[in-house]
């Protein structure tokens, strides 16, 4: 199978490259220097000279907080694009994998979020993801929306900072009442690479399995990373932010367990391994 992933150079881009040589299917990844989504005709175009068997669509505006100022700039690359790709696929009977966020829900359930819930963004970037997963599902039949969650992989991320602050700070302070749960990109193309052969076409949650709080993901990636640098848990409230984050966001991958079986291990394996390869880089 020959899948062209957007958003090359983001966490996700780079872990489906990383996977090349593991994997028999053919993977071209594109950045937006030479593959911009909002571009139509330059969408229409690449997808009808490399002819993929799907796409991965992984391109986003990402910029949480600057997407309050700067919706209609969100809502043309997570909304316009993902149409664009969308048509693409549908033109040329492709199947589309649609990386979406745990951004879609208010954060208030205090239980693991299904695919079935009702959906209630509450910030901007939630709105604009929300709204390329309803453009894609009416264009596009051959559709698989993969929603995920605190996600890190190779490039600038939540475990790098971490680290990085903690070899230059006597202490570090993190957030305590908010609860996810960390995925390691790399788990995540996996995933999606066991789904993407199958018929099995709708919404799925994609998350490594457990959760913890920031605060407590901070704990751990200094513990295996073997720094003393003490974490002290500070309440969101100290920390005001322009866009609204989700209160509990853990996300229970129901649609996986009913479908191919659930493929995700615990986020501290998939964190141990990210470090591995990070202490090779």
């Amino acid at each position: 199978m020959k899948i062209l992933v957007t958003g090359g150079n983001g966490q996700l881009g780079r872990a489906f490259q990383q996977m090349q040589a593991q994997t028999e299917h053919e993977i071209i990844a594109r950045d937006v220097d030479c593959l911009d989504i909002t571009n139509q005709a330059q969408v229409f175009a690449i997808m009808e000279k490399l002819r993929p068997d799907a796409v991965v669509h992984g391109a986003a505006y990402t910029q949480v907080d600057l997407a309050e100022s700067r919706e209609d700039d969100a809502f043309r690359v997570n909304a316009v694009g993902t149409q664009n790709i969308a048509a693409a696929c549908l033109e040329q009977n492709v199947k589309m994998v649609y990386v979406s966020t745990d951004y879609v829900f208010d954060g208030e359930k205090e239980t693991a979020y299904v695919e079935t819930d009702v959906v209630c963004p509450q910030s901007a970037y939630g709105r604009t993801k929300l709204a390329g997963e309803e453009l894609a599902a009416r264009i596009c039949p051959r559709l698989f929306i993969a929603r995920t969650a605190w996600l890190y992989g190779d490039g600038n991320n939540f475990v790098r900072t971490m680290r990085k602050l903690a070899a230059e700070k006597d202490e570090l302070s993190v957030v305590h009442d908010q609860t996810g749960t960390p995925t390691y990109a790399v788990d995540l193309a996996q995933a999606i690479l066991k789904l993407l052969p199958t018929a099995y076409y709708g919404t799925y949650h994609m998350t490594n399995s457990g959760q913890c709080t920031w605060y407590e993901f901070a704990c751990e990636i200094l513990r295996q990373s073997g720094s003393a640098t003490p974490v002290r848990p500070v309440t969101t409230a100290e920390f005001v932010r322009p866009a609204k984050r989700p209160r509990h966001s853990v996300l229970r991958n129901y649609m996986l367990e009913q479908t191919i079986g659930d493929p995700f291990r615990p986020w501290q394996e998939g964190l141990a391994e990210y470090l591995r390869l990070e202490a090779l880089r």
